[in-house]
């Protein structure tokens, strides 16, 4: 006992010893480093953000040219129907018009309706380009606008937009030719940028660092980011606190190990992790359905998680779970292995149908997945072709990595969907940058199909710019009978919702899919027993 004793006292003085030295030498190091480190950090964040911006008004002021150069009837059906998709194309767009002297004639976009003249111009350039700031006189809707003029056509642009969501966290503001664009947190009061100079600038009296950065390639357009002091320590001190703690963990980690394991081990992410180590994770197949022929394509494989006790987790709580547990390349092997054991025989006999596996961003990073998922197809003799691929669109990785898998997926067979289109940033020209076969419209553009919502007159673009780009169409969350016939007459052949099934399982999806009589009474057979 004596023994024991002095071995745990001879550890506890060596982690004292260690922790004091390891302490000293973080905050030395911390100290010396942390100014640089968020020095490079917020230029790196300005220069992004100014690209952003500046990519965004070349782009403006060539479209400009564009629509003043068309040979297109001014406010004809197709003049209206370029502008339109060229609103839809940029999301930083909100409209577009067309002007005949002081008076605008037609617009597109999503604000439509409203005559932009402010009494008074921010610049006007000698090419004739006006442009008008953000300010109280560009304000429609309670957001101050920023409005480019050229020739017969006008743009209107939402500066927040210029934003993309990585960057919404940092608190900054934008200044393009020296006049203010956007800011990120209204709630904060930057200094003009003429008052700093280049690089990091300490705030002792309001406790911040301030830090400005220049880009003038074509635009002289300044950053200010601001970052709070205490926030800084935020960012370090755990570091410095974990390692002063750590002498602490050693005496009472060792008196808690049980019952942290305990309390772990039922806990609902450790129950998860089990799930899906021991192959508890189930799959369901929703049909995707064949508009014009009433007859069943494939299905998209669903993940469902019911616990020992009965209880169902509603995906929209365990997948993120198993995103944030970095589980879900071991989620997408599963349901590989559940649909090529449910489904495998009838896929090798049936090679004309095609089941969806969901991929996430992890999965497209990661080497093993591919090898995997061939030496599976090879292992159970199930044609690539047979196994479909969709990508979430925020799951889209712009990476020239990601893009070579993409395509040596398609290569081998697999056809690549994105699906969930229209819920993240990026717009259709982005995907041009990828070979794509599907694009799955997500159900809340079908929801506002023939409705006065904003999104009802968007979702028609996205099928005519979708099948410009010689992508086939799925029309995701169709669940009355008015969508599927307008969906019909947008000539989308591929849907899937409520109106033909909820997911099913195996046997079900199988005594309907892969039946001999495919027709609409096999559909109501089936939508009558899944609902």
């Amino acid at each position: 006992m004596r023994s024991q004793r002095s071995k745990i006292l001879q550890g506890i003085l060596a982690a004292s010893l260690l922790g004091a030295v390891l302490l000293s030498f973080l905050g030395r190091y911390l100290w010396q480093n942390s100014v640089l480190i968020e020095e490079q950090r917020l230029e790196d964040f300005s220069y992004q953000l100014g690209l952003q911006a500046e990519n965004a008004i070349i782009d403006a002021r060539d479209l400009l040219t564009l629509l003043n150069n068309s040979s297109l009837t001014p406010c004809s059906p197709k003049h209206v129907q370029l502008m339109q998709e060229s609103a839809v194309a940029r999301t930083h767009i909100r409209a577009i018009g067309y002007w005949q002297a002081a008076d605008r004639q037609c617009g597109a976009g999503f604000i439509q309706g409203i005559e932009f003249t402010p009494p008074s111009a921010s610049r006007i350039y000698d090419s004739g380009m006006i442009a008008w700031w953000p300010s109280k006189e560009t304000e429609v809707g309670g957001v101050q606008l920023f409005l480019m003029r050229f020739g017969e056509h006008d743009v209107v642009i939402d500066p927040r937009l210029l934003i993309s969501s990585d960057l919404e966290e940092q608190s900054a503001g934008l200044w393009v030719e020296g006049l203010p664009m956007i800011t990120t947190d209204k709630q904060i009061d930057l200094p003009h940028p003429t008052t700093l100079g280049l690089g990091l600038t300490v705030d002792d009296t309001k406790e911040r660092l301030l830090s400005r950065f220049s880009l003038g390639t074509i635009f002289p357009i300044d950053v200010v980011a601001e970052q709070p002091m205490d926030e800084i320590w935020d960012r370090y001190l755990p570091t410095l606190l974990t390692v002063g703690t750590l002498i602490l963990l050693l005496i009472i980690l060792w008196g808690f190990i049980v019952l942290h394991y305990s309390r772990q081990r039922f806990s609902l992410a450790t129950e998860l992790h089990d799930a899906i180590v021991n192959g508890q994770i189930k799959a369901e197949y929703q049909p995707i359905m064949n508009l014009h022929t009433n007859t069943c394509y494939g299905a998209e494989a669903l993940a469902r998680w019911v616990r020992e006790n009965g209880e169902e987790i509603s995906p929209n709580v365990f997948v993120p779970m198993v995103e944030g547990a970095g589980l879900c390349t071991e989620l997408t092997k599963l349901m590989l292995n559940e649909v090529l054991c449910e489904l495998g025989e009838y896929l090798k006999t049936n090679p004309a149908y095609t089941i969806n596996i969901n991929l996430s961003a992890r999965d497209l990073k990661a080497n093993h997945f591919m090898e995997y998922l061939a030496a599976e197809l090879a292992k159970t003799g199930v044609p690539a072709s047979s196994i479909g691929l969709e990508i979430t669109e925020r799951g889209l990785i712009d990476s020239d990595e990601a893009r070579q898998r993409i395509s040596k997926l398609r290569q081998r067979g697999h056809r690549i969907s994105i699906d969930d289109f229209g819920t993240g940033y990026s717009s259709l020209s982005y995907l041009e940058g990828f070979e794509l076969d599907v694009l799955k419209v997500d159900k809340s553009f079908i929801d506002a199909i023939e409705t006065h919502g904003v999104t009802s007159n968007v979702v028609a673009h996205i099928i005519d710019m979708a099948k410009s780009l010689k992508l086939d169409i799925v029309a995701e969350g169709v669940e009355l009978e008015h969508q599927a016939q307008w969906l019909i007459k947008q000539n989308v052949k591929m849907v899937q919702g409520y109106l033909y099934s909820r997911p099913v399982n195996a046997e079900l999806f199988i005594d309907f899919a892969f039946s001999k009589q495919k027709n609409s009474d096999n559909i109501v057979k089936l939508h009558s027993v899944a609902g």
